[in-house]
């Protein structure tokens, strides 16, 4: 019996940049090492920090974790083509990254589905309320007092806006691999093709250490104190 076995794949997406190809890979270097230097920065903030051993926080640990997970198996592989004349990937290799791509998406949606709950809990328990969306949580908060509408805005626009921009992503990612994209310019299918695992893992460490007040101020301590010795 005749058995053929696909040993590798060519990555037609992939294209030469030319003279561009150093200033191409600086920019994606620079890009991955800003993603690890946040999320290690909020991972080290929340480990040290015993005010933040709280459910909410420890989830969000998770979630930095597995920004580092995703980040890891895609960048290292992106620098290496960048530089590489011929862009082929063997079929291990690409089993591998499947494996990193769905198991990254499914952790993400877990660690935001868990925030979320725990968003309802800290913004309705005062409140004994129970609602079940966003809408529903702001419409609510702003009916209150000021310092329910601040809590409900400090708490839930972090979470909403990790969680839209997850959904956004994910949903041009599926639309990707499920529509005829060919009539698309290759540069705008390349970009929403990586934007699932390169915006994100940099996004979500900025919107929740900018915005939470105590990671927030947490972080300012500890490069204060670094800075100092």
């Amino acid at each position: 019996m005749n058995s053929t076995q696909l040993s590798f794949f060519t990555l037609s997406a992939y294209f030469d940049t030319g003279h561009f190809k150093s200033a191409c890979f600086l920019a994606v270097l620079l890009l991955y090492v800003c993603i690890v230097g946040a999320n290690l920065l909020l991972i080290l903030v929340i480990c040290v920090n015993r005010t933040l051993h709280e459910p909410m926080y420890l989830f969000l640990l998770s979630l930095f974790v597995n920004e580092l997970y995703g980040s890891s198996g895609l960048f290292p592989f992106i620098l290496v083509q960048i530089l590489s004349d011929s862009h082929t990937m063997s079929a291990p290799l690409c089993l591998l990254q499947i494996f990193i791509v769905y198991s990254y998406g499914g952790i993400e949606f877990f660690n935001l589905a868990v925030v979320r709950n725990i968003v309802f809990f800290i913004v309705f328990c005062p409140l004994s309320v129970i609602l079940y969306t966003y809408s529903q949580i702001f419409r609510v908060c702003f009916s209150g007092c000021e310092q329910s509408r601040q809590k409900a805005v400090a708490t839930c626009t972090p979470h909403l806006a990790s969680l839209l921009n997850f959904t956004c992503a994910a949903t041009l990612e599926i639309l990707q691999n499920r529509l005829y994209m060919n009539t698309f310019p290759s540069t705008l299918r390349v970009f929403l093709s990586l934007y699932f695992m390169t915006c994100i893992p940099l996004f979500n460490p900025l919107m929740y250490g900018l915005k939470l007040s105590k990671i927030r101020l947490s972080c300012k301590n500890l490069i204060t104190k670094s800075a100092l010795h």
